[in-house]
């Protein structure tokens, strides 16, 4: 997937300015990819110039102007091919994976720290999903919004990415644990 996708999906919601459309993306396209407010201008312009995307200017009086971007039908047409386009099988790439993978033959410690600081981090954004899928769902319980629901596309990337989020806390906590039991075992 490229990011042109990502962006042009985050639009499918409404027109958004850059600022708007990279807060949109930290809660939540973040799930499922990641790119900071430069990149997100840089693919704008680019998604404009190929007349994927459409902007206007809006006249600001307090504010500098700003531009709202919106997707085009041919816009549409590339989302649509991308939805259509055969998978290609998912990876993980995580610096933190092999730093656990050299723990036993460069040090643990430091592994560990980082193990423990990633699951804070995840508890962070675990509890920011909660609420973004509680304010998606307004007064419904869940199994009545996956059936009645509007927005069930940003809600089901939602709950996979606290499903992520859950289960890549919960392999961290487990593997410091595991880490510092073996640095216990070898200080003894």
């Amino acid at each position: 997937m490229a990011l042109r996708h990502a962006v042009l999906a985050a639009l499918l919601d409404g027109e958004f300015s850059g600022y708007e459309l990279a807060k949109s993306f930290d809660i939540g396209v973040a799930n499922f990819w990641h790119a900071l407010p430069q990149q997100l201008y840089a693919e704008l312009a680019k998604l404009e110039k190929e007349g994927l995307v459409a902007g206007r200017e809006v006249v600001q009086e307090t504010r500098p102007n700003k531009r709202l971007f919106q997707v085009t039908e041919a816009g549409r047409a590339e989302l649509e091919e991308f939805a259509a386009a055969p998978l290609k099988s998912s990876v993980i790439r995580d610096d933190l994976l092999v730093k656990v993978q050299t723990a036993d033959r460069i040090g643990i410690e430091p592994v560990i720290a980082q193990l423990e600081a990633r699951a804070v981090a995840a508890d962070a954004k675990i509890e920011l999903l909660g609420r973004v899928l509680r304010k998606m769902r307004g007064d419904m319980d869940e199994d009545e919004f996956l059936l009645h629901g509007e927005r069930i596309g940003g809600y089901l990337t939602g709950l996979r990415g606290l499903a992520f989020e859950e289960g890549h806390r919960d392999w961290c906590r487990h593997s410091a644990a595991i880490l510092k039991e073996r640095l216990t075992r070898a200080e003894r």
